[in-house]
C-alpha cells in the first residue's frame, strides 16, 4: 500500500473514532439539562396529615369565600372590618368611644383621628397594628392557619363529650410570626363537621398564661362561619393536651367571652 493511502486511511479512522468518543459526552450534556436541581426536588412536599385536617377545616367555614371576603362587625362595641383581594387584605377597627380608625393595608398601619391622619411611634404602630390583627385572626379562624410562618402538627384524636376530635398544634416561625410567635396553639376540630369547636393557647408575652376556648353560637353569614367563645384560665405550665379533661370535669375559671356582634357581609349590600 503507498504511503499516502495509508495516511489517508487513517486520517478517516482516527476522526470516527473521535467523534464516537465525543457522543456520550454530549448525550450527558443534554440529560444534565433536564435534571431537577436536588434543592428544587426536597422543597416539593406532599400535604401532610395536619394540612389536610387543616384545609378540610378552613374549606368547612368557608373556603374560597376567605379570599374575597369583606365583612364588618363589632366586639367589645368597637366596628372592625376586613378586606380580602387574595393575598391583599385591609383591616380597620373603629374606636367607639374616640371614633378614632386605625388602618392596616398589607402589613402598614396609619391612625386617624377626627378624620385626620397622625403621627405614630414605632412602639404605637406595633401595638395597634398587633391588637387589630388579633381580633381578625380569631373572627376568621382557620383561614390564617396556612400563612407561611405557620407550623401544623397533627397530635392525635381524642374525644369530648363523647365527641371526636382531631387535635392539630400549630406554632410560629420567628421570621413573619410576629411578636407572639413563641406563642403555642391547640386546635379540636370536630371529626365530623370539620369545624373548629374548642381550640387553646399558652403565651408568655406580657403576663404569661394558658387559655382554652370554647365555641358556641356558630352560625353562618353568607358561607362563612363566625362563632363566639367562651374564653377559659388555666394555671400557668398546664399541658394543652390536659385541657379538654380538666374543661370537661369545671375545673377551668370562666374569664371572658370573645362574642363578635352584627356580622355584615358588605359585599351583599
Amino acid at each position: 500500500m503507498k504511503p499516502i493511502a495509508f495516511f489517508a486511511i487513517l486520517i478517516v479512522f482516527s476522526t470516527l473514532i473521535a467523534c464516537k468518543n465525543k457522543a456520550p459526552e454530549a448525550q450527558d450534556t443534554a440529560l444534565q439539562t433536564t435534571i431537577i436541581p436536588e434543592k428544587q426536588v426536597t422543597s416539593i412536599q406532599s400535604p401532610t396529615k395536619a394540612d389536610r385536617i387543616i384545609n378540610e377545616s378552613i374549606e368547612a367555614h368557608g373556603g374560597d369565600l376567605y379570599r374575597q371576603a369583606d365583612y364588618s362587625f363589632v366586639f367589645r362595641k368597637n366596628t372592625y372590618r376586613f378586606t380580602n383581594n387574595e393575598d391583599q387584605f385591609t383591616y380597620s377597627v373603629t374606636q367607639a368611644k374616640s371614633n378614632a380608625k386605625n388602618l392596616l393595608v398589607n402589613g402598614n398601619l396609619e391612625r386617624y383621628e377626627n378624620g385626620k391622619k397622625v403621627a405614630l411611634s414605632q412602639r404605637n404602630i406595633n401595638r395597634y397594628s398587633e391588637a387589630l390583627n388579633s381580633v381578625i385572626y380569631f373572627a376568621t379562624l382557620p383561614y390564617k392557619l396556612n400563612d407561611a410562618a405557620v407550623n401544623k402538627e397533627y397530635v392525635g384524636n381524642t374525644t369530648i363529650k363523647g365527641q371526636s376530635y382531631e387535635v392539630i398544634r400549630v406554632t410560629f416561625d420567628q421570621e413573619g410570626g410576629g411578636k407572639d410567635y413563641d406563642d403555642e396553639f391547640h386546635y379540636w376540630i370536630n371529626a365530623q363537621t370539620k369545624k373548629i369547636d374548642y381550640l387553646a393557647y399558652s403565651y408568655i408575652t406580657g403576663d404569661k398564661g394558658v387559655r382554652f376556648r370554647s365555641a358556641y353560637n356558630s352560625r353562618v353569614v353568607d358561607g362563612i362561619t363566625f362563632q363566639d367563645y367562651i374564653n377559659y384560665k388555666a394555671a400557668w405550665g398546664t399541658p394543652l393536651k390536659d385541657l379538654p379533661a380538666m374543661y370537661e370535669k369545671g375545673k377551668l375559671k370562666e374569664l371572658s367571652r370573645i362574642v363578635t356582634e352584627d356580622v355584615v357581609n358588605l359585599k351583599a349590600q
